[in-house]
């Protein structure tokens, strides 16, 4: 498991804090930085700019017209999820051409959340691809946008032909509560994953 420790405070009790990377993937306008911006509980580090007219020629932005800024490299917030755990989130962008900064990015992750949305869920399949490949575990989060199609768990987890396990859930990325319950849920299953790897090197 990828930890490291930080300062400690007097909330921690004297133990050591644990300070867990978790990366927020997912294909062009699918909802990373709100994610990251709405759970954050400090000021989240953002790297947008404007779309420009170059960028539209080459960014597939059907079904998110509205949208004005992208991610060029990261997003970067912290939460709390008890005394003595933080995550470290780390947004990576969505479109091919930043794909090169995912691996850097990826160095020491504990899990990922990969962001879907059901009216474009074929842009998450290279998010699903790089996890499983990499053997990083990972949560598929639907973000629910207003006017979408409602599609049950079991229906995404078979239209991604996500692997026997790899859970699935849904969440509104602009709701604290929500999205933190999503992180709730990486940090639990990528811990009994690395948990069971463990157990299968020593057995």
């Amino acid at each position: 498991m990828a930890y490291e420790p930080s300062d400690r405070t007097d909330a921690d009790d004297g133990a050591d804090a644990l300070a867990l990377k978790i990366l927020v993937a997912g294909g062009f306008g699918v909802g990373k930085t709100t994610l990251v911006g709405s759970v954050s509980e400090i000021r989240p580090l953002r790297t947008e700019e404007t779309l420009s007219r170059a960028g539209e020629l080459v960014d597939d932005t059907g079904g998110v017209d509205r949208k004005t800024t992208t991610t060029v490299a990261m997003d970067f917030g912290r939460i709390t999820i008890r005394a003595g755990l933080s995550l470290y989130l780390f947004g990576t962008p969505g479109q091919d051409r930043f794909w090169f900064l995912w691996d850097e990015l990826s160095q020491g992750a504990l899990g990922a959340v990969v962001l879907a949305d059901t009216r474009r869920l074929e842009d998450c399949f290279p998010a699903v691809d790089y996890f499983e490949h990499r053997k990083i575990p990972f949560v598929v989060a639907v973000n629910c946008f207003e006017g979408a199609r409602s599609y049950r768990e079991q229906e995404v987890s078979r239209a991604l032909d996500l692997d026997q396990g790899t859970p699935v859930v849904l969440c509104d990325a602009r709701d604290r509560d929500s999205g933190k319950e999503v992180l709730v849920r990486v940090v639990e299953y990528a811990g009994r994953m690395h948990t069971a790897r463990h157990l299968d090197t020593v057995g």
